[in-house]
């Protein structure tokens, strides 16, 4: 954590921060604030929020509440640390963010460069949609390139299912989860990519990959999505194919025995 000196002289330069439309981006302090403080937010020189004591405002300007009406509920204060996220960005949200803390005894500043890359509606709204038959395997590829600071986190219809953090991974920690997929996930630890092994019509759904990139003073959320279609297979179902087995099975040993006895008798 920096102390309030250290956060002082990083105001004279800004942290550079590169994002794509549609992420979100936490802008962080590095400090813990008190009620002697006061914390504000500026957007190329318009204050987007402000923490007094115990009191949090966002977009206590009348230029950031009408007109374009820029950050609607989109912002997010963390009162504990001052921390700022712009949820959903777009390209607009591009700029420069100060931070200003300002104390009885001394004040600071620091300054967020925020840039975002344009992405295309159709694309930023894409839903990749996978389509199998059941009992074959399907893989979800993030399409991104993984580094160690990076988290991804895969869930089921809401339902967490997977999760790589640094160069440890889980899948289904919750009963849930495991007695839905037991032994039928695998993680690709170097790309993210989920695979479902033997899949079932259970199965379809949607998937979503949380991606979370994070650096001492920047922590970038991204979402990808996945509609799984899995497709019974044609005639009978795999518990009444199970079941003909059986009885097959059951037959056969029957005449076998019977021919046993016959030819005991003989």
């Amino acid at each position: 954590m920096k102390t309030r000196k250290e956060l002082c002289s990083s105001g004279a330069g800004a942290d550079e921060v590169s994002v794509n439309e549609g992420d979100s981006v936490t802008l962080n302090t590095d400090v813990e604030t008190n009620q002697q403080e006061e914390v504000a937010w500026y957007f190329n020189n318009t204050r987007i929020a402000k923490i007094i004591g115990d009191l949090s405002y966002i977009c206590t300007d009348v230029q950031c509440i009408e007109g374009t009406e820029r950050f609607r509920d989109r912002l997010k204060l963390d009162h504990q640390t001052g921390s700022l996220t712009i949820m959903n960005i777009t390209n607009t949200d591009s700029g420069d963010y100060r931070l200003v803390i300002i104390s009885s005894s001394s004040g600071s500043e620091k300054i967020f460069r925020v840039a975002v890359n344009d992405v295309p509606a159709a694309r930023r709204d894409e839903m990749k949609t996978k389509s199998v038959v059941e009992g074959e395997s399907v893989t979800l590829h993030p399409g991104v390139t993984k580094n160690p600071n990076v988290v991804m986190t895969w869930y089921c219809n809401e339902t967490l299912i997977a999760e790589i953090t640094g160069d440890q991974s889980k899948i289904c920690s919750d009963v849930q989860c495991k007695e839905r997929f037991r032994d039928r996930l695998k993680l690709d630890h170097q790309t993210g990519s989920l695979t479902i092994m033997n899949t079932r019509t259970t199965d379809s759904g949607e998937y979503k990959l949380e991606i979370i990139s994070s650096s001492s003073s920047v922590v970038v959320t991204s979402l990808k999505s996945f509609s799984v279609s899995i497709t019974a297979v044609p005639g009978l179902s795999p518990g009444a194919i199970a079941g003909i087995c059986v009885a097959l099975l059951l037959v056969v040993c029957v005449v076998a025995g019977g021919l046993a006895k016959r030819k005991g008798e003989n």
